[in-house]
Formats: structure tokens, C-alpha cells, sequence
């Protein structure tokens, strides 16, 4: 770890606690800040707070006083999760006082580079299959972030030959100043996230941080079919990598006679891979194209790629029950990503959807929903759901409290040679802490049938 002297005698809120608060705060207490941690949770039901207070940092719980604003910090890092509408965030920017997130801070300290990945989907499996290619060639990889542990104490142990594979969100990225991936990647971008970002050109702005900071000397990875990322491409330092599943390419990861080229460098038969969907390949592409540019051989990329199988609460197999297959699709948090399922299965589907509401309508779901013959509806956002189900045609519709309760509603349904697939299209935020949460619930709730 770098000993920096950033933050040193330095008055700083971390605001929001969970794993990311924890390790910012006391990676910052350790680089010789005056750490002050507010959290909403009260002392007495918070754990995390508890032990920052035993190491000498102040903590402050059960509210969050917009007077603490008033106590000169020269510095906020604040939970991703929390919106720069929030009193406390909106206070701070009027004041002058700079809001950051805690991968800024990883960053700062890290010996080692960052492989960075956003976008709306994929991110989760792109992330994976390029820290998988790296692990198979001996690159001595890290991963960090939304799928491995928090980015400032994987920074903390990194050393100059390793590299950090983070994905990123764009609630991460909106909190950065100097944060400089050698090697970013944007899958693809999507309405999402519109409660938080208010428009979608705002949404790109958030994700387009990724490359902000970048020179001639960084790559940036690209989704070529995409106009939106192609603006953030046109305006980026970086040297530009393209990908398209679509057509071939001059240079860049591409397609052609159904073998993946990087440049014009044949990598591996799209028959020899075992996990592959129209999304998928896009996600293969831009990992192989990160790999090479790492220096990863083809027959790494090739034994990662022919044995690969997929991550856990995107498109998961569960298990057959009496002839009823069950997919665990909880990390579909919009609506691109349950279309993408959906069309993964000629087979007739029950669709479990339904949760946080973000303002937004199903009605783009609706070309989707040909082969559904049954729909089990939860959340927030029940009622909408079931509205387009209705506009396609969908005759059964149940609506049920939860995931746990969806599971045998849909099994009743429910005949042999069915798909019984939980692809939410929302995020899980009105009723679980976190998609996973919800997929664990729903691969419980499938081995608990009789």
C-alpha cells in the first residue's frame, strides 16, 4: 500500500456506513485523518459503528444532523447508495466540501493497476470471466467491488504485480477525482437507475467518469454498436478498444465465420463455448479484448471460455423438479436484462417479476413475453407488471407478498417441460437488502418443494 499523506490531519465525514464505510473509515483513521463516521442506524443496533468507536474514531448514529455540516470537514466519502439529492449531500456541495466514494480512496492507495468494468448489464459475468482469465495465466489478479471485497482493502494488500479487477456502478463513479483504470471497460447503456440519476444522459454522464481521468496510455474497451457509449468514447484521452457482436471489425474483438478475432488474432470457436447468449458474447468479447491487452495467452482465454458455466443469480440453473426447470435470474434489475432471459428459453416460462419502482413502465417487456404462459407478480411494482402481462396476452396472473411465496405459486401453475424462472426486471430494494438476498430466498424456497 502507497503511504500517502492525501488525507493526513485532515477533517473527514464518512457518511453511510456498510462494508465500504467500515473500510474507509479506517483505512483513513490509519492514513492519520480526523475520522468522524455518521450512520442512520442507531449505536445500540450497529455493530460496524460500535467497533470504529473501540478503535478511537468518532462515531455519530441515528440521524443524520445537517448541523454536523457546520464542524469544517475538508472532505465527505460518502455510501455510494446515497443520492447527491440527500440533505447531507446536497449541504456539502453547496459548502464547497468535496464527496468522494471509497473507490477514490482505494485508488489513491493502491500499488497496483485497475481494470475497471461498468455498464448496465453484463458487468457482473464481464468482470468474472476476465478475473478468471487472469487467475488461469498466472497475472496474479485481484478482485474488487460490487462482486469481491471492498475496494480499499484489496488496495491495501495489492502489490505492484497484481491487478485489480473492480466492477463498477455508476453511484460509485459519480464519487471519484483522480481514480485512473489502465484498462476500462463499458459493456453497454441502458435506462436504469433513473430514481437516483433523474435522465438518462445524466446516467451516461455517472458511467462515463470511467474514463476520465485517462491518457493515450490507457484503454478504454467499447460497446462499437452503441451510440450512447460511443459519445463517452469520442470524448475520452484513452486509446479506444471496439467490440461487436454484431459485425466485423478493423481491429478491436469481433466476430467473424463464428470465431472470436482480437485484432486480427483468431482467440477461440464460438462452438467451444459452453455459456453463450446474444448478451453473453457481448461480455466474452470485451473480457477477451482486456485479457489480451493484459498479455493473457489464448489458451487461458480458451480454457476459462470452454468451461465457464455462469455466476450465481444471473441465469442460474437450480435444479428440475418433476420435470420443471428453475432459474434464479435475480440479478435482472431491469428491463433489458429479463428480456435478455426470457429470450434464452424457447420452452414455456412462468415468470416471477416484480420489486423496487423507479417510476419507470414494463411496456418494452411486453414484445418479450410471447412464450410466458403464467406470471407470479411481487414488490412495488406488482400492479405494473401485471399490466403489460395483461397487454401481452398473458391470461394467468398471480400476484403473491414475496419470492418465497412466488415459488410454490408458480410450481401449482406449473407443468412438466415448464420454465419456472425468477427475472425480476427491478431492483430488490423495496422488499431485500440486495438482489442476492432475493436469489438466495428463491433457491431456498425451490429445494424447500415437495
Amino acid at each position: 500500500m502507497k503511504q500517502i499523506n492525501d488525507f493526513h490531519h485532515k477533517k473527514i465525514l464518512v457518511l453511510g456506513l456498510a462494508k465500504s464505510g467500515v473500510s474507509a473509515a479506517q483505512l483513513l483513521h490509519n492514513l492519520g485523518a480526523f475520522v468522524t463516521v455518521n450512520d442512520s442506524k442507531p449505536l445500540d443496533e450497529n455493530p460496524e459503528a460500535q467497533g470504529l468507536l473501540e478503535q478511537g474514531i468518532t462515531v455519530i448514529c441515528g440521524s443524520h444532523p445537517i448541523e454536523l455540516l457546520e464542524e469544517g470537514f475538508q472532505l465527505i466519502v460518502k455510501n455510494p447508495g446515497i443520492p447527491y439529492f440527500n440533505p447531507m449531500i446536497k449541504g456539502a456541495v453547496e459548502r464547497g466540501i468535496p464527496v468522494i466514494t471509497e473507490v477514490e480512496l482505494a485508488y489513491r492507495v493502491s500499488e497496483a493497476p485497475f481494470l475497471a468494468i461498468t455498464g448496465s448489464n453484463g458487468k457482473t459475468t464481464t468482470t468474472t470471466l476476465l478475473f478468471d482469465m487472469l487467475e488461469v495465466d498466472k497475472k496474479k489478479p485481484l478482485i474488487a467491488g460490487n462482486i469481491g471485497t471492498v475496494a480499499s482493502n484489496v488496495a491495501q494488500v495489492a502489490e505492484e504485480d497484481n491487478k485489480i479487477v473492480i466492477e463498477l456502478s455508476s453511484f460509485q463513479l459519480m464519487g471519484i477525482e483522480k481514480f485512473k483504470p489502465k484498462i476500462a471497460i463499458i459493456t453497454n447503456i441502458y435506462e436504469a437507475h433513473l430514481d437516483y440519476h433523474g435522465t438518462r444522459e445524466e446516467y451516461a454522464k455517472a458511467k462515463g467518469n470511467i474514463t476520465r481521468n485517462q491518457d493515450e496510455s490507457d484503454y478504454l474497451i467499447v460497446n462499437v454498436e452503441q451510440e450512447i457509449v460511443m459519445d463517452i468514447a469520442n470524448s475520452s484521452n484513452a486509446t479506444i478498444i471496439p467490440f461487436s457482436a454484431k459485425r466485423e471489425l478493423e481491429y478491436g474483438a469481433y466476430v467473424k465465420d463464428n470465431i472470436i478475432y482480437f485484432n486480427d488474432q483468431k482467440i477461440m470457436a464460438l462452438s467451444d463455448i459452453t455459456y453463450l447468449s446474444a448478451l453473453n458474447l457481448e461480455n466474452i468479447l470485451s473480457s477477451v479484448a482486456a485479457a489480451k491487452l493484459s498479455g493473457v495467452t489464448n489458451e487461458s482465454i480458451f480454457a476459462v471460455l470452454s468451461t465457464f458455466k455462469g455466476v450465481k443469480h444471473r441465469l442460474q440453473f437450480i435444479k428440475e423438479v418433476n420435470g420443471r426447470k428453475f432459474y434464479n435470474d435475480s440479478k435482472a434489475t431491469n428491463i433489458l436484462a429479463t428480456q435478455n432471459a426470457l429470450a434464452a428459453f424457447n420452452e414455456p416460462v412462468i415468470l416471477l417479476a416484480g420489486g423496487l419502482d423507479r417510476g419507470n413502465e414494463f411496456d418494452e417487456l411486453i414484445p418479450s413475453l410471447k412464450n410466458v404462459k403464467a406470471m407470479i407478480t411481487f414488490g412495488q411494482t406488482a400492479e405494473k407488471v401485471e399490466k403489460a402481462g395483461k397487454l401481452a396476452g398473458i391470461k394467468t396472473i398471480k400476484r403473491v407478498d414475496n419470492v418465497d411465496k412466488a415459488v410454490p405459486a408458480a410450481y401449482d401453475l406449473s407443468e412438466s417441460g415448464d420454465v419456472i424462472l425468477l427475472s425480476p426486471a427491478c431492483a430488490s430494494w423495496d422488499q431485500y437488502k440486495t438482489f442476492e438476498v432475493r436469489g438466495d430466498i428463491f433457491i431456498n424456497a425451490v429445494h424447500m418443494l415437495k
